[in-house]
């Protein structure tokens, strides 16, 4: 599976952001970039998208920067995916022809184990990175 830079760049910051949780600190954003050697600029396109997704919150100002709006444990790889790929998980098979519709319901089942297996990696085990067996999206 091709999983994209976009995609990569929002797990990682995720995950640094799931790091620093306690309901108050705010993490800037040149450090989420520095940490995570992505740039700053397609950064804040990332976090944007995840701000919109309700994933995060963000202040402005000399004290501004991002934090998780849940606990870690509360969100899931389905809800990033969803936030920054929202085509990632769509089915763009056609059913015409003999094999057609066939094809269409295996690729439906596939996505559907995937979303389901999405929905059982929460932030805070893709932050920890150790004990849980780790999938790669």
């Amino acid at each position: 599976m091709r999983i994209s830079q976009k995609l990569d760049y929002a797990c990682r910051a995720m995950a640094q952001l799931a790091k620093r949780y306690d309901g108050q600190t705010i993490t800037r954003l040149d450090e989420l970039a520095q940490r995570e050697a992505v740039s700053s600029n397609f950064l804040v396109q990332i976090l944007n998208d995840l701000r919109r997704g309700g994933l995060v919150e963000s202040r402005r100002g000399k004290a501004g920067g991002y934090h998780l709006s849940r606990p870690p444990e509360a969100i899931n790889l389905r809800e990033i995916v969803e936030s920054v790929e929202p085509s990632l998980l769509n089915i763009t098979t056609h059913t015409e022809g003999e094999s057609g519709s066939a094809v269409r319901q295996t690729w439906q089942a596939i996505s559907d184990r995937t979303r389901t297996e999405l929905e059982s990696i929460d932030l805070k085990q893709l932050a920890e990175g150790g004990n849980e067996p780790m999938y790669y999206i």
